[in-house]
């Protein structure tokens, strides 16, 4: 039973070291040339763009991206700063797009008049885009393109 146990033991500690010293053999190239089992230095932020464009969305539902910087907006339970432009009353002032009306519907489809308390917090689901290059390369084609290259069941 003794030497069962002092097995399993030197089998583990093994493992353990064999496996630290691969971590600090392979690196991986998004990580830099920090080893696996370490945490590199954060890459410098990029600004973020700030345009007046508005960006195409890639799939029905896909909630729009913000196109401009939103640095230093607070968006908290004391106050959100995207309503001073993009609220109803605004918009005729700041030329802001309004809130979709989705945004003042209760979780029972109900219309309220002001915008619903889980539709509050906006960087839940838009955010804004950075001029940073994309780590990795990216091949999506949207349904339209995909649609408009081939018929369905034609022959390639």
């Amino acid at each position: 039973m003794i030497k069962k146990l002092a097995m399993m033991l030197l089998a583990a500690s093994l493992a353990a070291g064999s496996s630290t010293l691969l971590a600090q053999s392979v690196s991986s190239s998004l990580r830099g040339p920090a080893p696996l089992n370490e945490e590199g230095p954060a890459p410098p932020m990029q600004p973020t763009k700030n345009t007046a464009e508005k960006e195409v969305r890639n799939y029905p539902e896909q909630p729009p991206v913000i196109p401009h910087s939103i640095d230093g907006y607070q968006v908290d339970m004391q106050g959100n700063k995207c309503l001073s432009c993009h609220a109803r009353a605004r918009t005729a002032e700041s030329k802001a797009p309004m809130l979709s009306i989705t945004h003042f519907m209760d979780r029972d489809g109900q219309f309220l008049a002001s915008v619903s308390p889980r539709r509050y917090f906006c960087t839940q689901c838009h955010v804004s885009q950075s001029t940073a290059t994309p780590p990795v390369s990216n091949d999506f084609v949207d349904i339209d393109t995909v649609l408009s290259h081939d018929k369905p069941g034609a022959k390639r």
